[in-house]
């Protein structure tokens, strides 16, 4: 059994702590010794995995921009090394690529330095096999192995070589583009172009330079310096204030595209020539209209928190299913896996958040994958006269909405949420007007008609945190109020939730 501390560490299906000083009341708790036991544990456990001895296995190592990457990864990889292990040292590399070095370059497993969009000093590690990322089931052995301090058996044989992967890695997207686009010229086929790319100083840059190498304009682009203390603004899709400055830039410059990356490039997001965000619904409505061509009929497969109107829009409009499942973006792919591997037309999933998963592309998430599928089809509809906003018009958007997070009290925080959900799907079933969501597979999603708010709700449990997210959205102005005071004569009643 894992203790509080090493219990700490599990975040979902990766590893995280604070790395460096420099936040108050937020001691270091990754230190050299833990990560040396993290790294050590990441062996045994892809030792057993693989099966191999220790002193046979290859692993590449990669790092975001983060300040504290550089300490992390000499310590992993001189652990590996100990062990016998050959170590191809990847330095500034994005997450995606990191998986792909199992594909390419025939590494048994990889490992990204990373903490996604956190803060400045936390990092953590995120692991890769040839079978994609791992499971949290996984990360708890690893972490067993780490706090019970067990090592692989000492070798001579290790290695540490530099490899130039991310090389190899942006070619690969600029061929993929080439294919795509077939233009007339066919290896500059952005000649013409003007696309704008914000990496918010995480390892995103090098996409502007693939844009580049195919004859793109990308004057105007901001921050693609890898500076881990995040000067400008935090590199993630969802924040509002990185969506404005990718929008700016656009606007600024006449972009014909915005793309924008979160630090480790997992996840991406776009902005259309007009300045309008395709982000989060609209995101996930365009990555499926791609999706769904030669696949008629074909699952999408997305998080809890989509809106009405991309349901209607999947099914109606391109003519596919949609399988809302649990946020997190593990579970949506896991859940891709799973449908396809049941014979079920599945090439696609995406999370809200911008982790977007397609079949053709080893259902990695892979946000630079993403944005270039998107320029792809942006090139393509230019030769017919059309725009990427063509796409997505018949989406119908709410008119209102709202994200509130309820921070649950009870220390056993799991089951008080867990005994808050049922309470609240039975008082949803006795009372008027509430109408539960037939397709909803995490928390209580509750539809309202138009005269109760013309819209819908929905409460959960975190994945991670005693917290119970609450969405509502609504396609009437003040239909949020609405249906946020008809949830709050049960929520009034709900104990150990603080409201």
């Amino acid at each position: 059994m894992l203790n509080n501390t090493y219990k700490n560490f599990k975040s979902g299906t990766d590893i995280r702590g604070v790395a460096v000083e420099g936040v108050k009341n937020q001691p270091v708790n990754l230190t050299d010794e833990v990560v040396a036991g993290m790294a050590n544990g990441f062996l045994l456990w892809l030792s057993e995995k693989v099966k191999k001895p220790c002193d046979k296995l290859t692993v590449s190592i990669g790092r975001d921009s983060r300040i504290s990457g550089p300490a992390i990864v000499k310590t992993v990889s001189g652990e590996f090394k100990k062990a016998g292990a050959k170590v191809l040292d990847c330095g500034l590399a994005s997450t995606p690529s990191m998986f792909m070095t199992t594909v390419d370059l025939g590494c048994d497993g990889a490992v990204q330095i990373t903490a996604s969009h956190h803060p400045f000093n936390r990092n953590g590690l995120k692991f890769f096999t040839r079978g994609g990322g791992l499971e949290a089931s996984d990360i708890e052995s690893i972490l067993q192995f780490a706090q019970d301090k067990k090592k692989p058996a000492q070798s001579a044989s290790g290695s540490i070589e530099n490899s130039d992967y991310m090389e190899q890695y942006k070619a690969h997207l600029e061929d993929i583009i080439k294919k795509g686009v077939n233009a007339e010229d066919y290896e500059y086929p952005l000649k013409g172009f003007k696309i704008v790319v914000d990496a918010g100083n995480g390892v995103g840059g090098f996409y502007a330079d693939v844009l580049k190498n195919l004859g793109a304009d990308t004057n105007g682009s901001r921050y693609l310096d890898p500076d881990g203390m995040f000067p400008n603004h935090v590199p993630n899709p969802e924040n509002k204030e990185a969506m404005k400055s990718i929008t700016e830039a656009v606007l600024k410059n006449g972009a014909d595209l915005g793309v924008i990356f979160d630090t480790d490039v997992d996840r991406g997001g776009a902005v259309d020539k007009s300045g309008n965000e395709i982000n989060r619904n609209r995101l996930v409505a365009l990555a499926s209209a791609i999706a769904l061509e030669g696949n008629d009929g074909g699952t999408i497969v997305t998080d809890s928190i989509t809106s009405s109107g991309l349901k209607e829009f999947i099914e109606n409009t391109l003519g596919g299913n949609h399988y809302r499942y649990r946020r997190g973006y593990k579970n949506v792919i896991d859940k891709g896996l799973e449908l396809n591997e049941k014979g079920i037309n599945c090439p696609l999933a995406i999370e809200t958040s911008g982790h977007a998963a397609m079949r053709e592309n080893y259902f990695l998430d892979d946000g630079a994958y993403l944005c270039t599928k998107i320029i792809i089809k942006m090139a393509q509809l230019n030769k017919e006269g059309k725009t990427l906003e063509s796409l997505t018009s018949a989406l119908k958007e709410p008119v209102e909405e709202t994200e509130i997070r309820f921070e649950i009290t009870e220390e056993d925080f799991r089951t008080c949420g867990e005994r808050i959900i049922n309470d609240l799907t039975a008082y949803a079933e006795k009372t008027e007007g509430w109408i539960l969501a037939d397709d909803n597979r995490e928390g209580v999603r509750v539809s309202f008609g138009e005269n109760d708010g013309n819209g819908w709700f929905l409460l959960r449990l975190s994945v991670h945190d005693p917290i119970m997210p609450l969405n509502i959205e609504s396609d009437s102005k003040g239909g949020v109020e609405i249906i946020k005071d008809k949830l709050y004569e049960f929520l009034k009643t709900a104990k150990g939730l603080k409201i």
